[in-house]
């Protein structure tokens, strides 16, 4: 019943045009469940109706809920890309990525006819005061507030002026540590208070740069007044201002206006992180976790834009961590709604790069918290995914290795790693059977040739886990050399498409670089992803050896059954097979070896009678 859907479904699709478009996905009761848009309507929607291998659980199973669709053709890809965003917006379908603006908004209050007051708060009324916001992120408003006021040293204590002026006989300790001028006391006029609020303010919007200019000014005009105290009180402003911007040592002055995107993908969900940029400052910070059906370029580019549309600044420069499916139409819907050109760029080196890499990790860290994992294992698999050049981080990786002795005991093991961690349940074992000898080459494509095969027994189980699982990545121990010898395996079933790399060791027997078919991949660079395939490598090597010593163990055990009169090395084998181990053999009495294939009665006697002897 699924294959004929799926067959009506592909011969609709493949009557659509090659033109862009939207196409519009919907369940038995007609309801939407996914939007996207394409270039080539035709190409686009025939992929999700035919061969499933290669698709995702997520849009199996959107294509198992589909039960028709239909398309809306438009003139340009600009155009498909403005219409999918207003019918996401419009029907909410379940498979989209919908950025949810539920976070409350913060502000930063100038209040007071006459002194005036600086503060951080939660929510916008009507009582007079100046609001400058509105901002989500509430740390960024606090800390930014604190700074300033300390600064500046403005009073960050519940007094009100001037009724409270010269209420106390002394000023408190943070006028003492040079954090507050005590207007308490009347240490400071009104006029410069208020002058100090107003700097605080241009401070917290302005940037670092534009406020040292402005002080300097004042403090040049204060000398010229021969107010020294006023000038010095100003010099102090302007070098706690420079000393805050070194330990800000993330963020470069020559950051003016710039939105910084990263995208982080695990189990199934994407987290975006967006860091905002004003004249070198971090002004707010966000991030959006849901789920999709999409690769990453076009997770990127449908993020970036939903983005936009809650949000009112759109800056010249946006800087994202990876490929936009369709730079071009983000580009020019980024641009119509500024009013002014916009620049989307992958920053490749510098201070920009290190900003990109600081929204991922930010990224990481928040999807780790809501995957139930560690922000260091979620990063590893994304920097893993990046450096291979695969479509998302993988999920699910299956790892092989061959060990023998001499060609003997010929063996191999494969591992699983699930979300970055060890999945010991889904661990094989592969003893070679299709020759003897030493052969690692031969070994690897005879133990992945097995393990498809199995697939194909399997895959319709529904299984998570195991022969009935398709690996994101396979890892070989081993060079370009086990890469070629296990890819025409793969090409043969028509799993061409999994990506295959192999892990190259030293001559210390550590990973050094990973083997791709073009060459060798520099891995020690990428510290997290060289931990995680060194972590894998050491893994799988350690559970080949271990099958292969047992099964070593088990031959010597049998090379003694091989002394027993008539018991030659395949009647050994059955006998361990039947009985498990020698100590067995040795308390089983007649009856019970008669039971093992071929084993008769004279047989079973010289086995009795051989283990009573040598008593």
């Amino acid at each position: 019943m699924e294959d004929e859907k799926l067959k009506r479904l592909r011969k609709k699709a493949m009557k659509l045009p090659l033109e862009p478009g939207v196409y519009i996905m919907k369940d038995k009761n007609g309801k939407i469940i996914y939007i996207g848009k394409a270039k080539a309507l035709k190409n686009r929607v025939s992929q999700y109706f035919g061969s499933q291998n290669g698709h995702t659980v997520k849009v199996r199973k959107m294509v198992e809920n589909a039960e028709d669709f239909d398309y809306i053709i438009v003139n340009s890809e600009f155009e498909a890309l403005v219409l999918e965003c207003n019918l996401i917006k419009l029907h909410s379908p379940k498979y989209n990525i919908l950025l949810k603006d539920d976070k409350g908004y913060h502000y930063i209050k100038v209040w007071g006819d006459d002194w005036k007051n600086l503060s951080a708060v939660k929510q916008k009324t009507e009582d007079g005061g100046k609001y400058i916001g509105p901002y989500t992120s509430s740390d960024c408003v606090s800390k930014s507030v604190a700074e300033a006021c300390r600064i500046f040293k403005l009073p960050v204590c519940s007094k009100v002026f001037p009724r409270d002026i010269k209420r106390s006989g002394r000023p408190c300790l943070n006028y003492y540590i040079k954090q507050c001028a005590a207007p308490c006391c009347g240490k400071i006029s009104k006029e410069d208070h208020n002058r100090a609020v107003d700097n605080a303010v241009k401070f917290i919007t302005g940037g670092n740069e534009s406020i040292v200019k402005e002080l300097k000014k004042q403090m040049e005009e204060a000398a010229e007044n021969l107010e020294f105290e006023k000038a010095a009180s100003i010099r102090d402003s302007i070098q706690a201002i420079e000393k805050t911007s070194k330990k800000q040592s993330v963020v470069s002055q020559r950051v003016r206006e710039q939105d910084v995107f990263a995208v982080c993908e695990a189990n199934e969900k994407v987290c975006m992180s967006v860091l905002r940029f004003q004249e070198g400052r971090l002004v707010d910070s966000e991030y959006f976790i849901g789920e999709t059906i999409d690769e990453l370029p076009a997770i990127r580019e449908k993020m970036i834009a939903d983005y936009y549309s809650i949000r009112d600044r759109i800056p010249h420069d946006i800087a994202v961590d990876g490929e936009i499916e369709d730079i071009e139409s983000l580009t020019e819907l980024l641009s119509e709604k500024r009013g002014k050109g916009v620049k989307i760029y992958i920053p490749e080196k510098g201070e920009n790069a290190a900003l990109v890499e600081l929204s991922r990790s930010n990224a990481a860290e928040k999807l780790a918290q809501s995957v139930g994992r560690t922000g260091k294992t979620v990063a590893a698999l994304d920097e893993l995914g990046s450096l291979l050049g695969l479509d998302k981080p993988p999920e699910y990786i299956e790892s092989y290795d061959i060990s023998h002795t001499d060609g003997a005991d010929n063996v191999g093991g494969m591992i699983v790693f699930r979300g970055g961690k060890p999945l010991k349940s889904a661990y094989r074992r592969f003893e070679i059977k299709g020759f003897s000898g030493q052969d690692d080459y031969r070994s690897m494509a005879e133990v992945l040739t097995r393990r498809f095969n199995e697939y194909e027994i399997h895959k319709n189980d529904g299984e998570d886990q195991g022969f009935g699982k398709m690996p994101d990545l396979i890892l070989l121990d081993g060079g370009i050399g086990q890469v070629n010898a296990v890819k025409p395996v793969l090409e043969s079933f028509g799993y061409g498409n999994i990506p295959l790399f192999g892990m190259v060791k030293d001559s210390k027997h550590r990973t050094r670089a990973i083997a791709a078919a073009g060459g060798e991949i520099a891995i020690n660079d990428r510290r997290k992803a060289f931990t995680l395939v060194s972590d894998i490598q050491e893994e799988v090597h350690r559970f080949s050896v271990e099958y292969h010593r047992k099964k070593q163990a088990k031959t010597l055990t049998a090379m003694t059954l091989t002394d027993i009169e008539g018991i030659g090395k395949e009647k050994a084998k059955a006998l361990l097979r039947h009985f498990k181990t020698v100590s067995a053999i040795k308390k089983a009495d007649i009856k019970e070896l008669c039971q093992v294939e071929g084993i008769s009665e004279r047989l079973a006697e010289n086995i009795y009678n051989f283990y009573r002897r040598n008593q």
